[in-house]
């Protein structure tokens, strides 16, 4: 069926600022499927203006959320809120603030792009004309074709700029860059950061780990149905090691032994140090000896999310 994006009026969009209450709040959200757990007491908040990054591999309950903040299904236990309004209970008024798109685009085949939009247009009340014609260009769209014409990449761009089209305040993004090209890519960000300034709030599911790094102001890492991690960058490294890559003038030395450092050989004139604490005591023990190159990096986004998993993992989700 395809997916509707909803729109904000005048007076709304002028009020955001004023709001108090959260984007989305989930507390205690669980839904079961017979006798498969999809999501096991999710506690989540998504604060307005922010762009938060939803990661989990395939089965870890990343849909099944979105499917319950929509109100497309029930929850088995808690609640899901959206700027307080219960998303299963009151959801035409939770959704006039949201727009949605999805990881597979289904849309009407016998449309061109352009009549999609104007009847995704009226059926909520209106959208920025003049930002959809800027989406429009930007994301190299042909709006004469009909969607059946269309390979998933230009269909995906159609969801995206309708949605963004319609300044809702809240984008519920599922896996929106799925078959698009680096450069359409390139796009996509622009236009999330362009929302961003704009005060829109964006809960970003997505496999592109890089994408989520580059965007989100939060991450949160979904395991088995259940939220393991969640924070910025820079306070989801604390899960582990800074590392420091060193070469010196001669053969390498022997720094076995220093508190918090783990060391491996990283060819005959170098080693690689992956720091658990402190690196003052590292810096001590290279200034006396003759180094030639020294980087240091902080965990990616990736190392921590693998932090998080191993081959043998099954994922009970959905």
């Amino acid at each position: 069926m395809p997916q509707l994006q909803t729109s904000v009026s005048d007076a709304e969009h002028d009020g955001r600022a004023q709001h108090s209450v959260p984007a989305i709040q989930a507390r205690g959200l669980s839904k079961r499927y017979g006798s498969t757990l999809a999501l096991d007491g999710l506690d989540l908040t998504v604060r307005e203006g922010e762009v938060y990054g939803y990661l989990g591999p395939n089965g870890s309950g990343k849909t099944t959320t979105i499917r319950l903040l929509l109100g497309l299904h029930r929850p088995s236990r808690g609640s899901a809120r959206l700027f307080g309004l219960d998303a299963w209970a009151d959801p035409v008024k939770a959704h006039r603030r949201v727009a949605y798109v999805a990881g597979e685009p289904f849309l009407w085949p016998g449309l061109t792009s352009a009549e999609t939009f104007a009847f995704l247009a009226r059926l909520h009340g209106g959208a920025d004309e003049s930002y959809r014609a800027l989406l429009t260009e930007r994301f190299q769209l042909d709006t004469s074709k009909k969607i059946r014409a269309l390979s998933k990449g230009n269909r995906q761009k159609v969801q995206l700029v309708a949605a963004f089209a319609t300044r809702a305040e809240l984008l519920i993004l599922d896996e929106p860059t799925s078959g698009l090209d680096p450069l359409m890519e390139m796009a996509f960000r622009e236009t999330v950061q362009e929302a961003r300034r704009e005060g829109q709030t964006i809960f970003l599911s997505s496999h592109i780990l890089s994408e989520v790094e580059a965007l989100c102001d939060r991450v949160g890492i979904l395991r088995n149905g259940r939220l393991v991690d969640e924070g910025t960058l820079r306070e989801l490294r604390h899960l582990g090691a800074q590392t420091v890559e060193v070469t010196f003038a001669g053969s390498a030395p022997d720094l076995d032994g220093l508190a918090g450092v783990s060391v491996v050989n990283a060819g005959p004139n170098a080693l690689r140090c992956e720091v658990n604490g402190p690196i003052g005591p590292l810096i001590a023990a290279l200034a006396r000896h003759p180094v030639t190159a020294l980087s240091t990096r902080e965990l990616s986004l990736e190392e921590i999310f693998l932090h998080h998993y191993d081959a043998s993992d099954g994922h009970g989700g959905r």
